[in-house]
């Protein structure tokens, strides 16, 4: 299951340079190769998908938005074939990165293991011992 879709990729890079990025010889002019696209992200998803199986049952019933962006980000790249520009590589490498680190148990996407929506229960808790200075304790002094 891919976690982009082309309109991702259009809001994310804009269609004139997802037009550049996808031309090839035997592809129409001045529009989105949709066959390269696809392929791009089902790569790049298949890519998060071998970071995510030790962790999660896959595929995920709940795609969380971070996994949209890091797909893009991944597809991207891969488009941009030898010659990515640095930022691109740079986006790719921290994609990489994050999901190395969830796959370490280090992050989490916020689903639970099964896939689902993670419940939460980690709210704060605020206790006091009391105040130390009050009138009741002060004995006269205060």
């Amino acid at each position: 299951m891919p976690y982009a879709s082309q309109t991702d990729m259009t809001k994310r890079f804009g269609e004139q340079d997802l037009i550049l990025l996808t031309e090839r010889e035997d592809s129409p002019q001045d529009v989105i190769n949709t066959d390269v696209l696809e392929q791009a992200i089902n790569d790049a998803s298949a890519e998060i998908d071998g970071y995510l199986a030790g962790r999660y049952t896959l595929p995920l019933q709940v795609v969380p938005k971070v996994l949209q962006r890091l797909c893009c980000d991944i597809a991207r790249y891969f488009l941009g074939t030898d010659n990515a520009p640095e930022h691109i590589t740079e986006r790719y490498q921290n994609a990489i990165k994050f999901l190395k680190a969830v796959g370490k148990g280090e992050l989490s996407l916020g689903v639970a293991d099964n896939g689902a929506k993670a419940q939460t229960s980690d709210t704060a808790i605020m206790q006091s011992a009391g105040s130390v200075f009050a009138r009741d304790k002060s004995k006269g002094f205060i």
